[in-house]
């Protein structure tokens, strides 16, 4: 047998495992409801994903933390938010949020519904299962299973909550009415968000609604169920967002890090608080004035962690809107601030996002 027979069984070999895995339709939790031990070697990550678990622990390094408390009534509050949200995208592209708007019952309710979800009959969470992106609803485990290199120790549950909300007869009904609720308020705080990111990069506040960067979410509830072996996993690994910006909802549990001046930097937990972050779309949109990077998720014995991240993002999959082109803002654009990257659409983006795997950088190959 010579060597392109070889790697071609061993590559079928691969994939025959990676199906198995997605045709139980139980994702990661039904492993581990199994009794497992020891991780099955598609979950095994390189050792050089691996070797640096443990995050920069200078106190230098730590994620901004940011109090909303009255920008929309006092300008002289919301300019320094503005500033202070404007540093944070331009060094970090991420930041903490306190002081939202959100009551913190709210945000235990959903977390509470994302668990039940996951942790619910499996026959029927089943039902929900699917690979068709194209849906309002589902359930799976890693988006990009039959792409990326390794799967990553975690199962995921989907909605797309539009400005317009769907009907709440076609949500599921175990997590249905705090998912209407969640989904309202957060696309409220979005719009604000969009508006003080606006007047940062010098536009006007509704410059990026008006460019509908609001109109879609798609609401995330991620699960990551306690592992045998963290070590040799990662429950998510280095990857940025194909969106205009993510809310994240953590538990106490932890385990998300942000890639910082080449440092892996734990984000902590703080009670009643939401994670923000800039994704490709907004860094591709302000030509570099705000940034989208690299984070990851360790895994951990404890657990189950329950996340819930809430993405703005296109709607790529209506008639009309896979055409549409995203390039840099004209307005933000001059002699000495040049375009940095070409238009694309978000058909394209995002298929170059997901057959790369969600690891790699999705901007590169828009660079001029």
């Amino acid at each position: 047998m010579n060597q392109t027979e070889a790697e071609i069984g061993l590559q079928n070999e691969w994939y025959a495992e990676i199906k198995a895995f997605d045709d139980t339709k139980l994702g990661v939790k039904g492993l581990v409801d199994a009794g497992l031990t020891k991780i099955p070697r598609i979950f095994i990550h390189p050792q050089h994903d691996l070797h640096d678990r443990s995050a920069c622990e200078d106190s230098q390094f730590s994620i901004p933390i940011i109090d909303l408390q009255a920008v929309s009534t006092d300008s002289n509050l919301r300019a320094k938010a503005i500033e202070k949200i404007q540093n944070a995208c331009e060094t970090w592209g991420f930041f903490q949020i306190v002081n939202h708007g959100i009551p913190k019952t709210d945000l235990e309710e959903m977390l509470a519904a994302i668990r039940r979800f996951h942790e619910q009959d499996a026959e029927v969470k089943k039902e929900f299962y699917t690979r068709d992106l194209r849906n309002k609803t589902l359930f799976l485990s890693n988006f990009d299973l039959f792409q990326a290199p390794v799967v990553s120790w975690r199962d995921t549950f989907g909605l797309v909550m539009d400005s317009i909300p769907p009907e709440p007869e076609s949500l599921p009904v175990i997590c249905r009415d705090i998912a209407m609720v969640y989904s309202k308020k957060v696309h409220r705080l979005g719009i604000t968000l969009f508006e003080l990111l606006s007047e940062g990069i010098g536009l006007n506040p509704n410059h990026l609604k008006d460019m509908e960067c609001a109109e879609r979410i798609t609401i995330i509830g991620q699960y990551y169920p306690a592992c045998p072996e963290p070590d040799l996993t990662l429950g998510a690994r280095s990857h940025s967002d194909a969106d205009f910006m993510t809310i994240l909802l953590q538990d106490q549990i932890g385990g998300l890090q942000v890639l910082h001046e080449n440092q892996w930097v734990d984000v902590p937990p703080i009670p009643g608080a939401l994670i923000v972050n800039i994704g490709d779309f907004l860094q591709l949109l302000s030509n570099d004035k705000l940034k989208s990077v690299n984070h990851r998720v360790i895994a951990k014995q404890e657990g189950p962690r329950i996340s819930v991240a809430c993405f703005f993002r296109t709607k790529f999959f209506e008639p009309g809107d896979d055409l549409k082109c995203y390039g840099p803002i004209k307005e933000l654009l001059s002699e000495e601030n040049p375009p940095m990257y070409k238009e694309t659409t978000a058909q394209d983006f995002l298929k170059h996002y997901y057959s790369k795997g969600s690891g790699a950088y999705a901007l590169l190959h828009l660079k001029l």
